[in-house]
Formats: structure tokens, C-alpha cells, sequence
């Protein structure tokens, strides 16, 4: 199974500020030019959705529920119960990276999307992240939650492809090689 990370950061590498705002993160599709920067065809892509508490916390206040009728596994070991209000196809699981990529790919899943900081940093340390697509906005926030936090060895990737946008969004995509 395929699994790939998808995610805005500020040009100084944050991913929302230190109390989760994504205040400063722009919506999905650009008004002026109606670009979604490859996000649909991602999400297409893409069998399953794997998010920590944390976004999911932040993800059940948007309205609608943003990932429509696709599954979304949200992985804590603190939750008791997801909101009410969610599709039959969002489930709560707990358990280690590797136990839910065997247990996805016995489900006959081909690719996941994997979204949140430590649930991101969580699958990098057990080196279960295939591909990272992040999408750096030209702002600079100061402080906030990183991307990326400490590893347990070094990381080495392939660098795939590059884009800029006319609104000043750079997209890069790398394959983990290591």
C-alpha cells in the first residue's frame, strides 16, 4: 500500500500556529484562477484518509465534513468516541503505524492519504511514508506546530517534481528512498 502525505506549511515550516489556528493557511481553490493545486485528483487518488486526534479535532469544526463519503480512520489513543454528525465511513482505531498499514492492506487498501503533524512524524520514525507532497504558502507565521519534529535517523529522499503557482504556492513532491 501506497502511503503519501499531502500538506500546506508556512514558508518557515508550520503547519498551523500553536493553538492548531489555520488562520493564515488559504482556502482550497484559488478565487482567482480556481486552481486547487493537484488536491482533487490527490484525493481521488487516494482509498483512505489516516488523521491524528489533533486534525481531526480542528477538521469537525469545518462544515460540511470536508472528505465527503471518503473513509477516514482517525487514529488516537485518547479518544473514547468520534462526533455524531460524521458519515459512517469516518472510524476511530488506535494502535501502532505498522499495525494499521497491515491491517489496510489486508483490507485491500492502495493508498493512504496520512494527514497531522505527529501522526505524519509517527509514520516518517517508522519509516511507513512513501511520498510527500507539501505545499509551502509564502507566509511566515513565526511560531507554530513543525511539520517535521525530531527523528530517529536521518530521512532521505528523492526529489520528484517542483511547481510554482501564480499565487506564489511552491508544491514539491519527494519519494522516501531510505
Amino acid at each position: 500500500m501506497k502511503t503519501t502525505v499531502y500538506i500546506a506549511t508556512s514558508l518557515d515550516g508550520f503547519i498551523a500556529r500553536s493553538n492548531g489556528d489555520l488562520d493564515w493557511l488559504p482556502g482550497i481553490g484559488d478565487a482567482d484562477t480556481g486552481e486547487d493545486y493537484g488536491y482533487q485528483a490527490f484525493i481521488d487518488s487516494v482509498d483512505v484518509l489516516v488523521m491524528g486526534r489533533g486534525t481531526y479535532e480542528i477538521v469537525c469544526t469545518f462544515e460540511p465534513w470536508p472528505y465527503g463519503d471518503k473513509r477516514v480512520i482517525v487514529l488516537s489513543r485518547t479518544l473514547a468516541h468520534l462526533a455524531d454528525n460524521l458519515p459512517d465511513t469516518v472510524e476511530l482505531r488506535s494502535g501502532t503505524p505498522a499495525e494499521l498499514v497491515e491491517q489496510l492492506q489486508a483490507e485491500g487498501m492502495k493508498h493512504a492519504y496520512i494527514d497531522g503533524g505527529k501522526t505524519i512524524q509517527s509514520f516518517l520514525n517508522a519509516g511507513l511514508l512513501d511520498e510527500l507532497i507539501i505545499t509551502r504558502i509564502p507566509v511566515l507565521i513565526g511560531t507554530g506546530i513543525p511539520l517535521f519534529g525530531p527523528l530517529e535517523q536521518d530521512v532521505k529522499l528523492q526529489h520528484v517534481e517542483t511547481r510554482s503557482y501564480a499565487s506564489g504556492m511552491v508544491q514539491s513532491t519527494y519519494r522516501v528512498i531510505e
